[in-house]
Protein backbone atom coordinates (compact mmCIF):
# COMPACT_ATOMS: atom_id res chain seq x y z
CA UNK A 1 0.00 0.00 0.00
CA UNK A 2 1.60 3.76 -0.61
CA UNK A 3 1.77 6.04 1.87
CA UNK A 4 -0.88 7.98 -0.19
CA UNK A 5 -3.53 4.94 0.25
CA UNK A 6 -2.69 4.33 3.78
CA UNK A 7 -3.13 7.96 4.63
CA UNK A 8 -6.49 7.58 2.80
CA UNK A 9 -7.31 4.60 4.55
CA UNK A 10 -6.65 5.43 7.82
CA UNK A 11 -8.71 8.66 7.34
CA UNK A 12 -11.46 6.08 6.09
CA UNK A 13 -11.55 3.56 8.60
CA UNK A 14 -10.12 4.80 11.38
CA UNK A 15 -12.40 7.38 13.15
CA UNK A 16 -15.70 4.62 12.15
CA UNK A 17 -14.13 1.86 13.71
CA UNK A 18 -13.62 3.64 16.89
CA UNK A 19 -17.26 4.73 16.57
CA UNK A 20 -18.21 1.89 15.84
CA UNK A 21 -17.04 0.05 18.87
CA UNK A 22 -17.97 2.63 21.19
CA UNK A 23 -21.49 2.44 19.73
CA UNK A 24 -21.27 -1.64 20.22
CA UNK A 25 -20.39 -1.12 23.85
CA UNK A 26 -22.76 1.01 24.34
CA UNK A 27 -25.63 -0.56 23.12
CA UNK A 28 -24.32 -3.66 25.11
CA UNK A 29 -24.68 -1.63 28.30
CA UNK A 30 -27.72 -0.63 27.77
CA UNK A 31 -30.09 -3.24 26.17
CA UNK A 32 -28.54 -4.34 29.90
CA UNK A 33 -30.49 -1.83 31.73
CA UNK A 34 -32.77 -0.25 30.37
CA UNK A 35 -36.46 -2.04 29.13
CA UNK A 36 -37.42 -2.33 25.24
CA UNK A 37 -39.55 0.49 23.88
CA UNK A 38 -43.09 -0.81 22.75
CA UNK A 39 -43.80 0.35 19.32
CA UNK A 40 -47.57 0.19 17.00
CA UNK A 41 -47.41 0.44 13.35
CA UNK A 42 -50.06 2.46 11.86
CA UNK A 43 -50.96 0.54 9.09
CA UNK A 44 -50.12 -2.86 7.66
CA UNK A 45 -49.24 -2.02 4.00
CA UNK A 46 -46.21 -3.91 2.10
CA UNK A 47 -43.26 -1.68 4.21
CA UNK A 48 -44.77 -2.71 7.52
CA UNK A 49 -45.49 -6.36 7.04
CA UNK A 50 -42.30 -6.97 4.71
CA UNK A 51 -39.67 -5.30 6.42
CA UNK A 52 -40.68 -3.06 9.87
CA UNK A 53 -42.42 -5.84 11.31
CA UNK A 54 -39.45 -8.33 10.90
CA UNK A 55 -37.04 -5.87 11.78
CA UNK A 56 -38.78 -4.97 15.04
CA UNK A 57 -38.45 -8.96 15.65
CA UNK A 58 -34.54 -8.22 15.66
CA UNK A 59 -34.25 -5.19 17.63
CA UNK A 60 -32.32 -4.27 20.95
CA UNK A 61 -34.41 -1.67 22.43
CA UNK A 62 -37.82 -1.92 20.90
CA UNK A 63 -40.37 -4.15 20.13
CA UNK A 64 -43.62 -4.36 18.04
CA UNK A 65 -46.50 -4.59 20.81
CA UNK A 66 -49.40 -3.02 18.87
CA UNK A 67 -51.07 -2.53 15.48
CA UNK A 68 -53.64 0.20 13.79
CA UNK A 69 -55.18 -0.82 11.22
CA UNK A 70 -58.39 -0.72 8.61
CA UNK A 71 -58.73 -4.06 7.82
CA UNK A 72 -59.69 -6.41 10.29
CA UNK A 73 -59.06 -9.47 8.35
CA UNK A 74 -55.42 -8.65 8.94
CA UNK A 75 -55.76 -9.05 12.18
CA UNK A 76 -55.78 -12.84 13.47
CA UNK A 77 -52.46 -13.04 11.61
CA UNK A 78 -50.18 -10.87 13.07
CA UNK A 79 -51.59 -11.18 16.20
CA UNK A 80 -50.46 -15.03 15.22
CA UNK A 81 -47.14 -14.25 14.56
CA UNK A 82 -46.21 -11.82 16.60
CA UNK A 83 -47.85 -12.28 20.00
CA UNK A 84 -49.99 -9.46 20.06
CA UNK A 85 -52.30 -9.06 23.08
CA UNK A 86 -56.19 -8.26 21.96
CA UNK A 87 -55.92 -4.81 24.01
CA UNK A 88 -53.12 -3.53 21.67
CA UNK A 89 -55.26 -3.90 18.63
CA UNK A 90 -56.57 -0.50 17.34
CA UNK A 91 -58.39 0.15 14.50
CA UNK A 92 -57.84 4.44 12.74
CA UNK A 93 -60.99 5.36 14.10
CA UNK A 94 -60.22 4.66 18.28
CA UNK A 95 -56.28 5.29 17.94
CA UNK A 96 -56.49 7.83 20.00
CA UNK A 97 -57.34 5.84 22.85
CA UNK A 98 -53.60 4.85 22.40
CA UNK A 99 -53.11 7.56 25.27
CA UNK A 100 -54.16 4.84 27.91
CA UNK A 101 -52.24 2.38 26.96
CA UNK A 102 -48.83 2.60 28.89
CA UNK A 103 -47.36 -0.86 26.79
CA UNK A 104 -46.90 1.70 23.47
CA UNK A 105 -44.31 4.11 23.69
CA UNK A 106 -43.92 5.11 20.47
CA UNK A 107 -46.14 5.21 16.94
CA UNK A 108 -44.56 4.73 13.87
CA UNK A 109 -46.66 5.82 11.08
CA UNK A 110 -46.34 4.43 7.67
CA UNK A 111 -50.07 4.73 5.42
CA UNK A 112 -50.04 7.20 2.62
CA UNK A 113 -48.22 10.64 2.77
CA UNK A 114 -51.39 12.59 2.13
CA UNK A 115 -52.47 11.28 5.87
CA UNK A 116 -49.05 11.69 7.93
CA UNK A 117 -50.25 14.57 9.27
CA UNK A 118 -53.29 13.47 10.64
CA UNK A 119 -52.27 10.16 12.19
CA UNK A 120 -48.52 11.87 13.58
CA UNK A 121 -51.59 14.64 15.29
CA UNK A 122 -53.14 11.44 16.69
CA UNK A 123 -50.24 9.75 18.31
CA UNK A 124 -48.92 13.43 19.59
CA UNK A 125 -51.72 13.95 21.23
CA UNK A 126 -51.51 10.46 22.68
CA UNK A 127 -48.34 11.16 24.17
CA UNK A 128 -46.76 8.73 22.13
CA UNK A 129 -43.28 9.23 20.53
CA UNK A 130 -43.81 9.46 16.61
CA UNK A 131 -41.74 7.90 14.06
CA UNK A 132 -43.13 9.38 10.64
CA UNK A 133 -42.52 7.24 7.44
CA UNK A 134 -40.53 9.86 4.61
CA UNK A 135 -41.52 11.78 2.88
CA UNK A 136 -42.76 13.31 5.91
CA UNK A 137 -46.24 15.14 4.44
CA UNK A 138 -47.07 17.01 1.53
CA UNK A 139 -45.62 20.48 1.90
CA UNK A 140 -44.13 21.99 4.54
CA UNK A 141 -47.14 23.54 6.19
CA UNK A 142 -48.10 20.30 7.30
CA UNK A 143 -44.61 19.50 8.30
CA UNK A 144 -44.38 22.37 10.37
CA UNK A 145 -47.78 21.32 12.11
CA UNK A 146 -46.23 17.88 12.87
CA UNK A 147 -43.25 19.57 14.37
CA UNK A 148 -45.56 21.71 16.33
CA UNK A 149 -48.02 19.04 18.01
CA UNK A 150 -45.10 16.98 19.05
CA UNK A 151 -43.51 19.90 21.09
CA UNK A 152 -46.53 20.56 22.12
CA UNK A 153 -47.28 17.18 23.67
CA UNK A 154 -43.52 16.62 24.51
CA UNK A 155 -42.17 13.75 22.61
CA UNK A 156 -40.11 13.09 20.25
CA UNK A 157 -40.73 13.05 16.45
CA UNK A 158 -37.90 10.73 13.89
CA UNK A 159 -38.84 10.80 10.44
CA UNK A 160 -37.90 6.94 8.62
CA UNK A 161 -34.88 8.30 6.74
CA UNK A 162 -33.23 4.75 7.26
CA UNK A 163 -30.20 5.44 4.75
CA UNK A 164 -28.74 8.43 7.40
CA UNK A 165 -28.71 5.34 9.93
CA UNK A 166 -26.56 2.80 7.48
CA UNK A 167 -23.42 2.38 8.22
CA UNK A 168 -21.63 2.95 5.03
CA UNK A 169 -23.35 5.96 4.38
CA UNK A 170 -22.59 7.40 7.76
CA UNK A 171 -18.93 6.27 7.17
CA UNK A 172 -19.28 8.45 3.64
CA UNK A 173 -20.90 11.43 5.37
CA UNK A 174 -17.92 11.62 7.68
CA UNK A 175 -15.59 12.85 4.41
CA UNK A 176 -17.35 15.59 4.36
CA UNK A 177 -15.08 16.71 7.56
CA UNK A 178 -12.27 14.95 6.77
CA UNK A 179 -11.71 15.27 3.11
CA UNK A 180 -9.59 12.16 2.16
CA UNK A 181 -9.69 13.32 -1.46
CA UNK A 182 -10.19 16.69 -1.41
CA UNK A 183 -13.15 19.35 -1.82
CA UNK A 184 -16.37 18.17 -3.33
CA UNK A 185 -16.56 19.43 -7.12
CA UNK A 186 -19.49 17.36 -7.97
CA UNK A 187 -22.20 15.39 -7.14
CA UNK A 188 -24.22 12.53 -8.94
CA UNK A 189 -27.38 11.15 -7.35
CA UNK A 190 -30.04 8.69 -8.82
CA UNK A 191 -33.07 6.77 -7.14
CA UNK A 192 -35.43 4.73 -9.20
CA UNK A 193 -36.79 1.42 -9.83
CA UNK A 194 -38.30 0.16 -12.95
CA UNK A 195 -41.98 -0.56 -13.54
CA UNK A 196 -44.71 0.12 -15.91
CA UNK A 197 -46.57 2.26 -13.02
CA UNK A 198 -49.24 0.67 -11.01
CA UNK A 199 -53.16 0.21 -10.97
CA UNK A 200 -55.17 3.64 -11.41
CA UNK A 201 -56.61 3.50 -7.64
CA UNK A 202 -53.19 2.77 -6.35
CA UNK A 203 -52.22 5.87 -3.92
CA UNK A 204 -48.92 5.88 -5.61
CA UNK A 205 -50.75 6.78 -8.93
CA UNK A 206 -52.43 9.75 -7.11
CA UNK A 207 -51.24 13.05 -6.88
CA UNK A 208 -53.46 14.05 -3.44
CA UNK A 209 -52.03 11.23 -1.91
CA UNK A 210 -48.86 12.21 -2.27
CA UNK A 211 -47.94 9.92 -5.14
CA UNK A 212 -45.27 9.75 -7.88
CA UNK A 213 -41.62 9.41 -8.47
CA UNK A 214 -40.47 12.46 -6.71
CA UNK A 215 -42.10 12.49 -3.50
CA UNK A 216 -41.48 8.26 -3.16
CA UNK A 217 -37.76 8.20 -4.31
CA UNK A 218 -36.72 11.99 -5.55
CA UNK A 219 -36.23 12.49 -1.42
CA UNK A 220 -33.62 10.19 -1.44
CA UNK A 221 -30.70 11.68 -3.96
CA UNK A 222 -32.02 15.13 -2.32
CA UNK A 223 -31.49 13.89 1.20
CA UNK A 224 -28.11 11.83 0.13
CA UNK A 225 -26.75 15.05 -1.33
CA UNK A 226 -27.68 17.01 1.48
CA UNK A 227 -26.67 14.64 3.74
CA UNK A 228 -23.08 13.76 2.38
CA UNK A 229 -22.52 17.81 1.98
CA UNK A 230 -23.53 18.95 5.14
CA UNK A 231 -24.76 22.24 2.79
CA UNK A 232 -28.50 23.22 1.63
CA UNK A 233 -29.56 23.83 -1.61
CA UNK A 234 -30.00 27.07 -3.07
CA UNK A 235 -31.61 26.83 -6.04
CA UNK A 236 -32.84 23.97 -8.51
CA UNK A 237 -34.22 23.51 -11.73
CA UNK A 238 -36.11 20.78 -12.60
CA UNK A 239 -38.23 18.90 -15.73
CA UNK A 240 -40.40 16.13 -15.75
CA UNK A 241 -39.92 13.31 -18.41
CA UNK A 242 -42.71 10.68 -19.52
CA UNK A 243 -43.24 7.55 -21.44
CA UNK A 244 -45.99 6.07 -20.24
CA UNK A 245 -48.72 9.63 -20.08
CA UNK A 246 -51.16 7.40 -20.64
CA UNK A 247 -51.06 5.66 -17.08
CA UNK A 248 -48.93 8.40 -15.59
CA UNK A 249 -52.03 11.04 -15.94
CA UNK A 250 -51.27 12.52 -12.19
CA UNK A 251 -48.00 11.95 -11.13
CA UNK A 252 -44.64 11.98 -12.46
CA UNK A 253 -42.99 8.75 -13.50
CA UNK A 254 -39.19 10.55 -14.40
CA UNK A 255 -37.79 13.82 -12.79
CA UNK A 256 -34.16 15.48 -13.25
CA UNK A 257 -33.32 17.89 -11.16
CA UNK A 258 -29.86 19.90 -10.56
CA UNK A 259 -29.54 21.04 -7.01
CA UNK A 260 -26.87 24.53 -6.58
CA UNK A 261 -24.97 24.75 -3.20
CA UNK A 262 -22.66 27.57 -2.35
CA UNK A 263 -18.92 27.84 -3.86
CA UNK A 264 -20.52 26.71 -7.16
CA UNK A 265 -20.74 23.10 -5.98
CA UNK A 266 -23.62 21.02 -8.55
CA UNK A 267 -25.46 17.90 -7.88
CA UNK A 268 -27.08 16.26 -10.87
CA UNK A 269 -29.88 13.96 -9.47
CA UNK A 270 -32.73 11.84 -11.14
CA UNK A 271 -35.76 9.89 -9.60
CA UNK A 272 -37.63 7.21 -11.43
CA UNK A 273 -40.70 4.98 -10.66
CA UNK A 274 -39.87 3.48 -14.25
CA UNK A 275 -36.34 3.44 -14.55
CA UNK A 276 -33.98 1.41 -12.25
CA UNK A 277 -30.39 3.42 -11.25
CA UNK A 278 -29.50 4.08 -7.40
CA UNK A 279 -26.14 5.43 -6.78
CA UNK A 280 -24.87 8.73 -5.30
CA UNK A 281 -21.23 9.37 -6.40
CA UNK A 282 -19.12 12.73 -5.02
CA UNK A 283 -16.22 13.62 -7.07
CA UNK A 284 -13.55 15.79 -5.53
CA UNK A 285 -10.60 17.45 -6.27
CA UNK A 286 -8.21 14.31 -5.83
CA UNK A 287 -10.64 11.27 -5.92
CA UNK A 288 -13.94 9.86 -5.74
CA UNK A 289 -16.32 7.70 -3.51
CA UNK A 290 -19.39 6.33 -4.33
CA UNK A 291 -22.35 3.79 -2.67
CA UNK A 292 -23.92 1.77 -5.61
CA UNK A 293 -26.53 0.67 -4.93
CA UNK A 294 -27.10 3.95 -2.69
CA UNK A 295 -31.40 3.58 -1.61
CA UNK A 296 -31.79 0.35 -2.08
CA UNK A 297 -32.96 -2.54 1.35
CA UNK A 298 -29.94 -4.28 1.08
CA UNK A 299 -26.52 -4.24 -1.03
CA UNK A 300 -25.83 -0.69 -0.17
CA UNK A 301 -21.55 -0.79 -0.75
CA UNK A 302 -19.00 2.13 -0.40
CA UNK A 303 -15.97 2.20 -3.58
CA UNK A 304 -13.56 4.34 -3.79
CA UNK A 305 -11.19 6.10 -6.76
CA UNK A 306 -8.09 4.47 -4.87
CA UNK A 307 -10.07 1.06 -4.63
CA UNK A 308 -11.18 0.39 -0.98
CA UNK A 309 -14.51 -1.17 -0.93
CA UNK A 310 -16.93 -1.27 2.14
CA UNK A 311 -19.32 -4.14 1.69
CA UNK A 312 -23.00 -4.08 2.37
CA UNK A 313 -23.92 -4.75 5.85
CA UNK A 314 -25.86 -8.06 6.93
CA UNK A 315 -27.93 -6.65 8.91
CA UNK A 316 -31.53 -5.51 8.45
CA UNK A 317 -31.03 -1.42 8.00
CA UNK A 318 -34.52 -0.92 9.77
CA UNK A 319 -33.37 -2.61 12.83
CA UNK A 320 -30.70 -0.05 13.13
CA UNK A 321 -32.65 2.77 12.09
CA UNK A 322 -35.12 1.66 14.98
CA UNK A 323 -32.81 0.99 17.84
CA UNK A 324 -30.93 4.29 17.22
CA UNK A 325 -34.42 5.86 17.57
CA UNK A 326 -35.37 4.20 20.55
CA UNK A 327 -31.62 5.08 22.05
CA UNK A 328 -32.36 9.08 21.48
CA UNK A 329 -36.09 8.47 22.92
CA UNK A 330 -34.33 6.66 26.12
CA UNK A 331 -31.81 9.61 26.10
CA UNK A 332 -28.70 7.35 25.00
CA UNK A 333 -27.44 9.12 21.57
CA UNK A 334 -29.05 11.59 19.93
CA UNK A 335 -31.90 11.61 17.58
CA UNK A 336 -30.29 11.29 14.42
CA UNK A 337 -33.06 12.35 11.72
CA UNK A 338 -35.38 15.12 13.46
CA UNK A 339 -38.56 16.54 11.92
CA UNK A 340 -36.63 19.86 10.00
CA UNK A 341 -35.41 17.18 8.18
CA UNK A 342 -38.32 16.54 6.34
CA UNK A 343 -39.34 19.81 6.58
CA UNK A 344 -36.27 21.19 4.50
CA UNK A 345 -36.48 17.91 1.78
CA UNK A 346 -40.11 19.07 1.12
CA UNK A 347 -39.58 22.12 0.93
CA UNK A 348 -36.97 21.55 -2.02
CA UNK A 349 -39.52 19.11 -3.19
CA UNK A 350 -41.82 22.15 -3.79
CA UNK A 351 -39.75 23.68 -5.93
CA UNK A 352 -38.77 21.13 -8.19
CA UNK A 353 -42.37 20.69 -9.47
CA UNK A 354 -42.51 24.61 -9.46
CA UNK A 355 -39.18 24.98 -11.67
CA UNK A 356 -40.52 22.26 -14.13
CA UNK A 357 -43.86 23.64 -14.42
CA UNK A 358 -41.90 26.96 -15.03
CA UNK A 359 -39.09 25.37 -16.78
CA UNK A 360 -37.05 27.93 -14.74
CA UNK A 361 -34.41 27.77 -12.09
CA UNK A 362 -36.18 28.39 -8.92
CA UNK A 363 -33.93 30.10 -6.05
CA UNK A 364 -34.44 28.58 -2.60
Amino acid sequence: MSNLNRRKFIQLSGGFGLSALTSLKSVAATSATSPKLGVALVGLGGYSEGLLAPALNLTNHCELRGIVTGSPAKIPSWQKRYGLLDKNIYSYDNMHELANNPDIDIVYVVVPTSLHLKYCEIAANAGKHVWCEKPMALNTQQCQRIIDVCQKNKVKLSIGYRMQHEPNTRRFMQFKNTQPYGKFTKLVAQAGYGGNGLAANNWRMQKAMGGGAMYDMGVYPLNGCRFMTGQEPIAVTARHEKSHPKIFTEVDETTYFTLEFPEGLIAECATSVVKSFSQLQMDCSDGWYALRPMSNYTGVTGYTSDEQLFPAIKQIQQTIQMDNDALAINGQGKLLVPGEEGLRDIHVVAAVFESAAKKQRILL
